[in-house]
């Protein structure tokens, strides 16, 4: 194994979450409260799940799924869940760290020239546009890419990238990096650039490496980045906050996306909770195949980022994506996890919760330290939009309250 000497034990263990069987106690509680948020807000509909390590504790639809044909919302509803593509996709990443094709700590301009010599941003005018820049004191690694670590950020999250990306679009090796690789933490497409490293390793394309590595070894049939024409009825319809009121956008006769390594997969809540009860069997499917190893899990969802804190992103684009995350300031960052740091009693997750979302306002998170871990599903735009985060929040708080 490579890269993964000198882990810091985090605040769980494996064993203890799969030797536990969680329990919902009360439920209708928590069903009374997601039809409220729906009936009571703009949210059009819902899918909420949770399950243990080896069963499903809770699981409702709620509202609609298609508002043009009047559809209501199942539980077998298919989402477009965008950024919840990461997690899945360094995990793929981590298993060829296991099998020794790739390393944690190589830099990415070794696999990709381009990435060498990186500048930094020192100084940026935003009425004029005019940055100044120095080259970065040290190499982007792998480890960097995944973790958010890299000084690269997306320009729905960085005032800076999203004026620079203006004048250089699409050129993403022209633009500078807004700290040395390290040093701090904003949101990128890092892992999507990683994917396309595995790609050359393997051979392949990264949407084939996730089906043979992931999807088919833990029972995952409905999770992919093209959506078969029979089971479109089943997807979710997007809507875009426009002037107060949500639009609909009818989905198209083609629904897929481009394969990559940090979004584009559509997948079920159902689908996506065996890649949670994956992680809390620590690396062991269903059939009892140890994919990963437990201490390649753990490494997952160890904090990467040393000192440094996750912090609150940016928001020059807030019909797409209000500020964000939950636990800005507190939190740390894994290989394509938000990790839970300490924290007072008001949160509910343990110290060493994992977690990430998609931009169509779809969340998820896996605490080891309970046992368990969570699906909320939406599909409108803005991400982080509040009557999205307020449900979330309620929803996990009711969840805790009846864990037994």
């Amino acid at each position: 194994m490579k890269n993964l000497a000198g882990l810091i034990p985090i605040a769980f263990m494996f064993a203890s979450a799969m030797s536990t069987g969680a329990e919902l106690r009360d439920t209708g509680a928590i069903d009374e409260y997601l039809d409220q948020a729906v009936a009571n807000t703009k949210i059009p509909g819902l899918v909420a799940l949770v399950v243990d390590a080896d069963e499903t504790l809770y699981s409702r639809a709620v509202g609609i799924r298609n508002a043009a044909r009047n559809e209501a919302m199942t539980e077998d509803t298919i989402f477009r869940i965008a950024s919840m593509t990461k997690p899945v996709a360094t995990t793929a990443i981590m298993m060829l760290v296991e099998d020794g094709k790739l390393g944690l700590d190589d830099t990415i301009a070794s696999y990709i020239p381009e990435f060498a010599e990186r500048r930094v941003v020192t100084a940026f005018d935003a009425e004029r546009s005019n940055w100044t820049t120095r080259p970065a004191t040290t190499e982007a690694t792998i480890r960097h890419l995944i973790s958010h670590s890299s000084g690269l950020s997306y320009g729905f999250a960085s005032e800076i990238i999203h004026a620079i990306g203006e004048n250089f679009p699409g050129q993403s090796e022209d633009t500078p990096l807004l700290y040395d690789p390290g040093a701090g933490w904003s949101y990128s497409g890092g892992i999507a650039v990683v994917g396309g490293v595995a790609e050359r390793i393997e051979g392949r394309g990264f949407d084939t490496i996730l089906r043979e590595r992931i999807f088919a070894p833990l029972g995952m049939r409905e999770t992919s980045f093209i959506v078969p024409l029979s089971e479109h009825g089943r997807v979710a319809t997007t809507h875009q906050l426009e002037d107060g009121a949500l639009v609909e956008t009818p989905n198209p006769n083609d629904i897929r996306s481009p394969v990559s390594g940090d979004g584009g997969l559509h997948s079920t809540a159902a689908d996506y909770a065996r890649f949670i009860q994956f992680i809390l069997n620590g690396g062991v499917a269903s059939d009892g195949q140890q994919l990963l190893s437990e201490e390649a899990v753990r490494e997952l969802g160890r904090n990467q980022l040393g000192d440094v804190l996750v912090n609150l992103q940016d928001e020059p684009m807030p019909e797409l994506a209000r500020a964000f995350p939950l636990g800005a300031g507190r939190d740390g960052f894994g290989l394509g996890f938000q990790v839970t740091g300490e924290h007072d009693e008001a949160t509910v997750r343990s110290p060493g919760s994992m977690s990430w979302a998609g931009i169509f306002n779809t969340e998820f998170w896996i605490d080891p330290a309970r046992g368990i871990g969570g699906v909320l599903l939406m599909q409108y735009l803005p991400f982080y939009d509040a009557d999205a985060i307020e449900t979330l929040q309620g929803f996990e708080q009711r969840v805790y309250e009846r864990l037994d």
